[in-house]
């Protein structure tokens, strides 16, 4: 299984970088020199990335990856997600925290036991996140704060959500 790192925004110069904006809390450990990522452009064939350097640039990171060759080749990677293995990752000592692929797929219940529907997946937005639940084929999205979603059961497979009135309806 992969997640989600970074998605290139843009080609960086003349040289072939890459300029990505993040989606890993740990982008030392995801783009060290010398990982394998996965660039994935919808509708395109998946490539394979391996990080020669990577540095800071404003809200940024410059990537530069051995198999780009040029500006050219790095457009052609415009808005391509950069994924890894979920394998790599390291555990989270936080009871509280979650990578987005363990809570895809669990089932959301109510306070009372009663099934409001899947997670279908995380939604990162500037305020926070967001667990899109699928409820008869349309997304009800939850806001993923401890007053609205108390229990969070990995192992279970299952999250506990206290909605305020109207969320479902």
């Amino acid at each position: 299984m992969e997640v989600t790192v970074g998605r290139v925004a843009k080609a960086h110069g003349i040289g072939g970088e890459l300029a990505v904006d993040l989606r890993t809390d740990s982008p030392e450990l995801r783009f060290a020199v010398g990982a394998v990522l996965t660039a994935k452009r919808r509708g395109e064939a998946a490539r394979s990335l391996t990080v020669a350097s990577a540095r800071e640039h404003g809200s940024r990171l410059l990537l530069r990856c051995e198999e780009v060759g040029g500006r050219e080749d790095a457009e052609s990677l415009r808005g391509a997600l950069l994924l890894a293995d979920t394998d790599d990752l390291p555990p989270t000592d936080d009871p509280d925290e979650f990578y987005d692929h363990q809570l895809a797929g669990l089932t959301a219940e109510f306070a009372d036991g009663g099934v409001a529907g899947t997670v279908r997946e995380v939604v990162h937005i500037p305020s926070g996140e967001l667990l899109a639940v699928d409820v008869g084929g349309r997304d009800v999205l939850v806001p993923f704060v401890k007053a609205i979603v108390p229990t969070v059961d990995v192992a279970a497979g299952k999250v506990v959500i206290d909605p305020p009135d109207g969320l479902f309806d």
